[in-house]
């Protein structure tokens, strides 16, 4: 018998978590910060219902009606059609998309360790220098982004219910402690609340068609669109499971941490004078800097804060990973009937070789390039730019005018549960809007707008 979610708050909690990541908690904040603060959250959360659950309701609707992994879901609702190989691009997304992730994800855990030790105490200079000194080694990145996949293949290997319904509902909880305890403390800081109002008070003045479309960009990203996760974590969804009330649940979640984050981060870097859209090197040098000097009266508390803040990262990275990892673990585990331990170690197995892989182009072996780009960022831009939105886009064009009407109707509705008169909103936003937007996503990601 196929496993399956056994409770309605660990289907939240684990979905929820599949969406929630590195993306919210670092991504969301330095782009809040390079596009003028509250006026971009107001456009993102405008994006995020018009785009995001439409979106992620499509691929609902493809998981629960086939209960299999992504590759059948979309054989099975199709027939036959070539759309199996839709299903079966989001499952190549998602596994490069781990290999890679992981490298990051390594990181976190490192600093969580130099965190707990002191290590990265010190001034600009001396957390500027251990970075480059970490990311540059050979071999400590890498044990660090393995030791990462192998945690997550320990969740994934034990199945749903005993996996990752059960981590999921002790590791989301976790997360939003840890996540409130940072914003308290941050926002206790003198000068916080100038963060605080730059967070919460729109400037539309400031609203351009960059702003809209890297707001319109972060909604499709951060629910995990076009990676198959959602169809296939909806594959062991319930019948009597309402997907468009799921769907805005998980919208909720995904949205309050980034804010929260917004929280945590802004209030602390106003605090001290930093500026908060400095880009990817936010959270490994940024931020130790201002931990430091935002506690420099509280040693001890900005002690703790730093450690507390990479356990966070660490967390919100593993409940992603978790969920791009089952993705392929669940079609090896099927489509070649093998065990579940023998698939999810498939994965792991080609995870592995290619955070290798990433992490040594951008450290210790930069001439490791394709393109005249590092393999990491090969790898980002290739998933990033181009299958990413490829796959939102044919899932919303298959969902808005190939699928049978009738199974989208009875899945949606939940066997007319749901109001109707959103059956045909829904099959308008899939048909006409949502690509629209993807495809305005798939052109300014290529840097074609």
């Amino acid at each position: 018998m196929r496993d399956s979610f056994g409770s309605k708050i660990g289907l939240v909690l684990a979905t929820a978590g599949s969406a929630v990541g590195l993306g919210n908690v670092w991504r969301f904040p330095f782009m809040t910060g390079q596009n003028g603060g509250a006026a971009f959250i107001v456009i993102y959360i405008f994006f995020i219902m018009l785009l995001g659950i439409p979106g992620m309701v499509c691929e609902f609707i493809i998981g629960r009606h086939a209960s299999s992994n992504a590759a059948r879901a979309y054989d099975r609702l199709s027939r036959g059609k070539p759309w199996k190989h839709v299903g079966v691009l989001g499952i190549v997304t998602s596994t490069i998309i781990l290999g890679f992730y992981s490298v990051v994800a390594g990181w976190c855990l490192q600093y969580l360790y130099a965190s707990f030790v002191g290590d990265i105490l010190g001034d600009a200079d001396y957390v500027r220098n251990y970075f480059q000194s970490f990311s540059s080694s050979v071999f400590r990145p890498i044990v660090w982004g393995v030791g990462f996949i192998l945690l997550t293949h320990l969740v994934v290997v034990r199945g749903i219910r005993d996996g990752i319904e059960k981590f999921s509902k002790m590791m989301m909880p976790t997360l939003f402690i840890l996540l409130l305890i940072l914003v308290v403390a941050s926002c206790m800081l003198p000068g916080a609340m100038s963060g605080v109002e730059f967070l919460l008070n729109p400037d539309f003045s400031k609203v351009d068609s960059h702003v809209m479309l890297a707001a319109l960009g972060q909604a499709f990203f951060s629910l995990s669109l076009g990676t198959a996760c959602l169809c296939t974590y909806a594959s062991y969804f319930s019948r009597n499971t309402n997907l468009v009330r799921s769907a805005v649940q998980i919208a909720i979640i995904d949205t309050c941490v980034a804010i929260l984050a917004g929280l945590m981060i802004f209030p602390a870097a106003f605090s001290v004078g930093i500026n908060p859209d400095s880009g990817p090197s936010l959270i490994f040098i940024t931020l130790p800097n201002v931990f430091q000097q935002a506690f420099a009266s509280m040693p001890t508390i900005g002690y703790i804060t730093s450690i507390i803040f990479y356990a966070l990262l660490s967390l919100a990275a593993l409940t992603s990973t978790i969920s791009m990892h089952e993705i392929g673990t669940a079609f090896f585990h099927e489509e070649l009937q093998k065990p579940r331990h023998m698939a999810a170690w498939v994965i792991t197995a080609i995870a592995i070789a290619i955070c290798i892989v990433s992490s040594l182009s951008v450290g210790a072996y930069k001439e490791l390039q394709l393109f005249g780009m590092s393999m990491m960022d090969c790898f980002d831009k290739l998933t990033a730019q181009i299958l990413l939105p490829v796959g939102g886009f044919l899932t919303c064009i298959y969902i808005g005018w190939f699928a049978s009407r009738q199974i989208i109707y009875e899945e949606f509705t939940n066997e007319s549960s749901v109001n109707r008169s959103l059956f045909k909103v829904f099959i308008f936003s899939v048909r006409y809007v949502c690509p629209v937007f993807i495809l305005l996503i798939f052109l300014d990601q290529l840097g074609l707008l």
